[in-house]
């Protein structure tokens, strides 16, 4: 296992590097950055775009090409001069094989720079949002396993009945219906949208959270949570569910069952003593990996919608504004904790079933 273990490791090198590489070698073909935004500001509010960035010590202006045509079209009318000083400032007057090498070996120190925009280090905009994300992924993984793995072993059992029929359209319902959906509906019947005003529309926490008591720290915290979560269970719940229930069914069919039948074992005792710990291998052992989905996947509309300040609305405004430390920054280290993620998914199927053996497999 210790081998496997080192092999998979090695292995994220090279994997990781493929994916920085695509993903740098696309952003220098799209439209735009963060100088022709900056530009595109001047032309629309000349005053406060200058005066806020040249106090960020880089002055605008317009940049000209090798062949003395104009580089950025937003600039024309700007001091040449001006956006040489941008391009220094943004680190855009080096060739961009130099930026890549420059960029990676300051990832693998895990310097990630600071923000174009906010005047801050990347590394401290990620925590600020992470408690938001964190908050959301984890307790809909929790919910989404403490909902499905009942409802599935319960659909198997009572496999083609009344319930099983039921279910299965609540289930079909939840999977068709995206989770951004289900929380506009939630926030109009109960957040003040039409009907009730029960639960808060905005933040994670009340303004007087650091006045309160613990317990009413912690009533508050889930009070703000109940919508987003509920609205993303909602609508992950149903691949899970119906994993579970075909992976009981296919156990149950297994001759080692019929065996403990004939040997008069309760059904109870069948189904939790034997069927219950090979039919959840595959689920119990995907967690990891489907936290991590849910984590960074799943929450930027939720975010948007119930105001939350988390990881996906950063990345999708670091992604609009071309706000490329903090792109690349969180594409880096969120990319390797996957791809660990996924290593310590292969490690936990063989703590949930000893006889896995990745050795022999790689043979």
């Amino acid at each position: 296992m210790l081998a496997y273990v080192l092999r998979r490791l090695l292995l994220v090198i090279p994997t990781l590097f493929g994916i920085m590489v695509l993903n740098f070698a696309i952003i220098q073909v799209a439209p735009g950055g963060p100088v022709e935004r900056v530009l595109a500001q001047l032309r629309g509010t000349s005053v406060e775009a200058t005066a806020r960035f040249t106090a960020g010590g880089g002055d605008p202006g317009v940049g000209r090409a090798p062949d003395g045509g104009e580089r950025y079209h937003g600039a024309r009318g700007l001091d040449p001069e001006l956006v040489r000083d941008l391009e220094r400032q943004f680190g855009f007057d080096k060739p961009a094989h130099q930026r890549f090498v420059e960029m990676m070996w300051n990832f693998l120190r895990f310097d990630f720079g600071d923000s174009f925009f906010h005047d801050r280090s990347v590394v401290d905009l990620v925590l600020e949002k992470m408690p938001v994300s964190i908050s959301l992924g984890l307790w809909t993984t929790l919910l989404v396993y403490l909902v499905s793995i009942p409802l599935g072993v319960a659909k198997a059992v009572r496999d083609g009945s009344r319930f099983d029929v039921w279910t299965s359209g609540v289930v079909i319902v939840g999977n068709a219906i995206p989770s951004f959906l289900f929380a506009i509906l939630l926030v109009i019947m109960f957040a003040g949208g039409r009907y009730f005003d029960w639960f808060p529309l905005r933040g994670l926490w009340s303004e007087n959270w650091a006045d309160m008591s613990l317990w009413g720290k912690v009533i508050d915290y889930f009070w703000h949570l109940t919508l987003p979560v509920v609205s993303m269970v909602i609508g992950g719940f149903a691949g899970l569910t119906l994993l579970t229930k075909n992976s009981f069914l296919d156990q149950i069919s297994q001759q080692y069952v019929i065996t403990a039948r004939a040997k008069g074992l309760s059904e109870q005792r069948v189904l939790y003593g034997h069927v219950f710990r090979n039919a959840m291998l595959i689920v119990i052992a995907g967690f990891p990996s489907a936290f991590i989905d849910i984590l960074f996947t799943s929450s930027l509309l939720i975010e948007v919608i119930f105001s939350l300040d988390g990881l996906g609305l950063l990345g999708f405004e670091a992604a609009i504004n071309r706000n490329y430390p903090v792109m690349f920054g969180t594409l880096y280290f969120f990319t390797l904790l996957g791809l660990l993620m996924k290593l310590v998914e292969d490690v936990t199927y063989v703590f949930v079933d000893p006889r896995i053996d990745f050795e022999s497999r790689q043979a």
